[in-house]
Parts: structure tokens; C-alpha cells; sequence
């Protein structure tokens, strides 16, 4: 995948959406200090490129409903390619399962569920152990409480700009 050169004020520009979302075009400017129709002009840009993947809403959901929070490490009783299809196929079906991840090492996944609460957590694990999906052994891990849930934050991660 080639990488997209980007200047300090593309990565303005998408610190600011990553951080508030959709934005006026007056107060996205406001916030990367440029004028309004380069920075939208810019923002076109970045959309187009396929940088900006879509625009959400964090909801307080601990405000709406109680529910449970479950990590679930997974390991494969086989490492063939048609294995991890099958896995990841099902995971993708898989409503409760908010994140996933491929990981090397000791584990194959690293998985992030989000319950009503901890009977409806474990009976989607029986529908998973049932599917006949491969699954070796899985840990869980009840989240008590989230200490940090935060985007990366993009001028640390980006090369620092030459000249």
C-alpha cells in the first residue's frame, strides 16, 4: 500500500475531524488555521484519498444501559489459512464482538465484547465453541472499568517533516 505525503496542515486537518467529527467549514478552519476554502478544499482532498473513513459518535452508553465489557484472548487449535477465514468470517457476523485483533505470539485474536451483560457474553461463546470454528482455548478478562479509550494521536505517529 503506497503511503500519502502529507503536509502539517492535512495533519491539522485530520487531527480535527479525528478529535470533533464533522465540523462546519468555518470552524474546521478556525481550528487548523487556515482560511475556509483551502481547508475545505484540503478536506476534499483527504476524503478523496480514502483517508477519512467515516464520521461517528461516541454515545455515553454506561448512561443508557448497564451492560458488560468482556476482553477474550483466542488461540486456533490450527494455523492454516481456511482456520483463520473461518474464524474471522464468523467474528465479522458477530454483533456482541465490537473489536478484533490478529495478533502474533501466544495468542491468535484479541477480542473486545460488549454484552447486555454477562449470561448473554457467555452464551454467545457457546454459539462460538458449538460452531465448530476451530477454537483451541480463550481467556476472558471482565472489564471493571475503562482507564483510557483514546485515538492515536497523529502528529506522534507521522515523520517528522524534512528541511
Amino acid at each position: 500500500m503506497s503511503r500519502i505525503a502529507l503536509d502539517a496542515a492535512d495533519i491539522r486537518i485530520l487531527a480535527a475531524v479525528q478529535q470533533n467529527g464533522q465540523l462546519s467549514k468555518s470552524r474546521l478552519a478556525d481550528i487548523v488555521n487556515l482560511s475556509p476554502t483551502p481547508c475545505w478544499t484540503r478536506l476534499g482532498k483527504l476524503k478523496k484519498a480514502g483517508l477519512i473513513k467515516r464520521y461517528s459518535a461516541e454515545i455515553a452508553l454506561d448512561s443508557i444501559v448497564s451492560l458488560s465489557k468482556v476482553i477474550v484472548t483466542v488461540s486456533l487449535a490450527n494455523h492454516r489459512k481456511q482456520n483463520f477465514e473461518c474464524f474471522e468470517a464468523h467474528i465479522r457476523d458477530e454483533d456482541d464482538v465490537v473489536e478484533c485483533i490478529a495478533t502474533g505470539g501466544g495468542t491468535d485474536y484479541v477480542m473486545k465484547v460488549v454484552s447486555r451483560d454477562l449470561s448473554s457474553f457467555q452464551d454467545m461463546m457457546e454459539v462460538m465453541l458449538s460452531a465448530e470454528l476451530g477454537i483451541d482455548r480463550y481467556m476472558t478478562y471482565i472489564v471493571t472499568r475503562e482507564v483510557k479509550s483514546a485515538s492515536p494521536n497523529l502528529s506522534r505517529l507521522l515523520p517528522e517533516p524534512k528541511g
